[in-house]
C-alpha cells in the first residue's frame, strides 16, 4: 500500500512576482530548493493565504540567494506580489518507507529569509 504524505512545505512565503504572460510553474530560489528538497519541474501545490486560493503547478528554479517566488502564467491570476503563501510537495511511500519518515518544513519572514527549519508541526495550546 502506498501512502500520500507531505514531502515539504514552505510556510509563508511572500509572493515577489506574478508574471501572467509566462508558460506557467512558480520560480523557487534555487537554494530554497535545495534546502527543503523540491526538484525542478516538481509538481507542487500553492495555497493562498490571503485569497484562499488553491492550485497545482511546478516548481523551476530561479536565481540562488534573491527569495524569488514568482506564481507564472495563468496561476498568476490567483496570487499577486505581496501575498503569503504556503507551496507543499507530497511523496508516495510505502509501509517500509514511512517507518522513519519526517517531512522537510521550511519558515520564512515577510523578506523570504528561512527563519527556522523542521521536521514536525509544533503543537498549539488551546
Amino acid at each position: 500500500m502506498q501512502v500520500t504524505m507531505l514531502k515539504a512545505k514552505l510556510h509563508r512565503a511572500t509572493v515577489t512576482r506574478s508574471e501572467l504572460g509566462y508558460e506557467g510553474s512558480c520560480a523557487i530560489a534555487g537554494d530554497i530548493l535545495d534546502l527543503c528538497g523540491i526538484r525542478e519541474y516538481e509538481q507542487i501545490q500553492i495555497y493562498n493565504v490571503n485569497n484562499g486560493a488553491r492550485f497545482t503547478t511546478y516548481a523551476i528554479r530561479a536565481e540562488a540567494g534573491t527569495g524569488i517566488f514568482s506564481v507564472n502564467g495563468a496561476a498568476a491570476r490567483l496570487a499577486c506580489p505581496g501575498d503569503l503563501i504556503i507551496v507543499c510537495a507530497y511523496v508516495q511511500l510505502d509501509e517500509q518507507e514511512l517507518q522513519n519518515y519526517q517531512p522537510t518544513l521550511v519558515y520564512f519572514d515577510a523578506n523570504n529569509q528561512v527563519l527556522r527549519q523542521s521536521n514536525a508541526i509544533p503543537v498549539q495550546a488551546a
